[in-house]
């Protein structure tokens, strides 16, 4: 694409980083287990937060959680919560930290249940994305029905900080809704 043609979702024009997320990232469907448990992760420390902030820390972030690997979080013990309160690189809040412990524990009682969180989750919509095709940012919403729902759902299965407005976001970051604007040159 010749640089002068690139329409971007309004959002991402900060730096890189968020350009780079948003043109490679975000919207595009996620089927594997660790990218979505990554994604969910990230997206109940951003709960209060810009996603930025968390998007800068994102590196660190893998380095703290093993990399993401949501078998050895289930098993943390309060030695390595403290460690991880002592981690300037990441959100020092242990309420966060110990519902990433708990939601590990219950996405594997999904895989158990359902075979994948994959399937679990894309199950919702039938495994079609959702493609909202809004003209302008000030069309997306901040929850919608599907949210609602889902949030519902993992808080009945014991999921912390999984609230709409973090769902709705999270299907965002995962592709299960495209929120990409209609001029925006990454709509998938």
């Amino acid at each position: 694409m010749n640089s002068k043609e690139i329409i971007r979702c309004s959002w991402c024009e900060k730096d890189d980083l968020y350009r780079n997320y948003h043109d490679l990232e975000w919207g595009k469907p996620v089927y594997d287990d660790e990218t979505l448990f990554e994604f969910l992760i990230l997206e109940t420390f951003q709960a209060g937060l810009s996603w930025y902030t968390i998007l800068s820390k994102r590196n660190t972030f893998r380095e703290a959680f093993d990399h993401f690997e949501f078998r050895k979080i289930a098993l943390y013990e309060e030695e390595k919560v403290e460690e991880l309160l002592l981690n300037r690189g990441i959100i020092r809040n242990r309420l966060k930290i110990l519902s990433t412990i708990t939601n590990a524990q219950n996405f594997i009682k999904i895989q158990n249940e359902f075979g994948s969180f994959s399937k679990y989750i894309w199950d919702f919509v039938d495994g079609n994305p959702i493609d909202n095709c809004p003209s302008s940012i000030k069309e997306i919403p901040a929850t919608s029905a599907l949210s609602d729902e889902i949030s519902k759902e993992l808080k009945k299965r014991g999921f912390k900080f999984v609230g709409s407005t973090v769902i709705y976001a999270y299907l965002q970051a995962i592709g299960i809704i495209n929120d990409h604007i209609a001029s925006c040159s990454f709509r998938t």
